[in-house]
C-alpha cells in the first residue's frame, strides 16, 4: 500500500502585527556630557547618543546587560569649530544606502517658525575624524515639513524610505523620501522626493521603525515638550488610509521630555532618552 503524503505550505505575511505592544521602565540612569540628549540609535552592534551640548554631537557606547558603556569616540557636528547639526533630531542609516542626519532649529520662542535641515553625510568618515570636516556631502532643507525634522529609515511595499514628521499640534505628518532622489536634492520640496504621507497625532520627537512587524513607532510627548507617550502605528495601513492607523499607545508617567527610543539587537529591550540632565537614559521592556 502507497502512503499520499500531502505537503501543507503556510503562506506566512511579511509582517506579524501584535494587537497590544507594551512599554515598561525597567531601569534610570544618567549619563552626562551630552548636553540635552535628542535620542539614541542602534547601529552596527553600537548604541550611539546625540544631543547638543556646547556643539552638536554623537557619543557611541556599548552595552553590557542594562548599563552603557562609552567608548570614547565622539563626533563634534561642526566644520571648522563651526556647529552645523547644533540640534541633531534623527540619523537615518541603513545599508548601504545614503546616510542622513536631521537638524531641527526653532526660529523663534512661540514655535511657529522652524528651520529644519537634512544633511547626507559620510557616517564612516565621521567615525574615523570625529568631525564633520571632510564627511558633509550635502545640504537639504526639508522644506516639505511642518515643524522639524526627524529621519529614520523605513521599509514600504519591498523599498526603503528615509521616513520624517513633525512636532507640533497642528497639521502634523509622517512622510516618506525617496533617498536616491533625496541624496541628490537641495529640497525636499524638490520633484520625485516626496512619496507618500499620512497624518500623524501631535508632539513627535522622534521616530523608530521594527523591520520585522512592519511597526512605525513614533516617540512623542503628551503635551508639548512634557511626558512620554509611544505610539505604534502599522506603517502600510497607515500610508494606504492617510492617517495614522494606530496598534497601540502608551503613557508613562514620566515628566520629562522624551526625545528617543531605539531597540539594541532585540525587539524586547531598548533605550528611552530624555532631554533632563539627569536620569536621562532609561532601559524599558516593550511586550508584543
Amino acid at each position: 500500500m502507497s502512503v499520499l503524503k500531502l505537503l501543507v505550505v503556510a503562506v506566512i505575511p511579511a509582517f506579524i502585527v501584535p494587537d497590544k505592544p507594551g512599554v515598561s521602565l525597567v531601569s534610570s540612569h544618567t549619563i552626562d556630557s551630552l548636553g540635552a540628549c535628542q535620542g539614541a540609535s542602534f547601529i552596527d552592534g553600537k548604541v550611539y547618543l546625540y544631543g547638543d551640548r556646547e556643539v552638536g554631537m554623537v557619543r557611541e557606547f556599548t552595552r553590557s546587560g542594562d548599563s552603557l558603556h562609552y567608548t570614547g569616540k565622539e563626533i563634534r557636528l561642526t566644520v571648522d569649530g563651526k556647529d552645523i547639526i547644533n540640534h541633531p533630531t534623527g540619523i537615518a542609516k541603513h545599508g548601504k544606502l545614503p546616510v542622513f542626519i536631521g537638524n531641527s532649529i526653532r526660529l523663534n520662542a512661540g514655535g511657529t517658525l522652524w528651520k529644519a535641515v537634512i544633511y547626507r553625510v559620510d557616517w564612516k568618515g565621521m567615525l574615523k575624524t570625529g568631525r564633520l570636516d571632510g564627511n558633509l556631502i550635502r545640504t537639504i532643507e526639508d522644506d516639505a515639513c511642518i515643524q522639524g525634522t526627524r529621519p529614520e529609515y523605513v521599509e514600504f511595499n519591498g523599498k526603503w524610505y528615509v521616513a520624517t514628521a513633525d512636532y507640533g499640534d497642528k497639521r502634523n505628518e509622517v512622510r516618506l523620501y525617496d533617498p536616491a532622489v533625496l541624496e541628490k536634492a537641495d529640497r525636499a520640496s524638490a520633484p520625485g522626493v516626496l512619496i507618500k504621507k499620512f497624518s500623524c497625532g501631535p508632539w513627535v520627537q522622534n521616530l523608530h521603525w521594527v523591520a520585522e512587524k512592519g511597526i512605525l513607532v513614533l516617540i512623542q510627548n503628551q503635551i508639548e515638550g512634557r511626558k512620554w507617550r509611544f505610539t505604534f502605528v502599522d506603517l502600510k495601513k497607515s500610508l494606504e488610509k492617510g492617517e495614522q492607523v494606530v496598534l497601540n499607545s502608551v503613557d508613562i508617567d514620566k515628566a520629562d521630555e522624551l526625545e528617543g527610543f531605539t531597540f539594541t539587537g532585540s525587539s524586547s529591550r531598548g533605550i528611552a532618552v530624555t532631554s533632563s540632565r539627569r536620569n536621562n537614559v532609561h532601559q524599558v521592556s516593550v511586550s508584543w
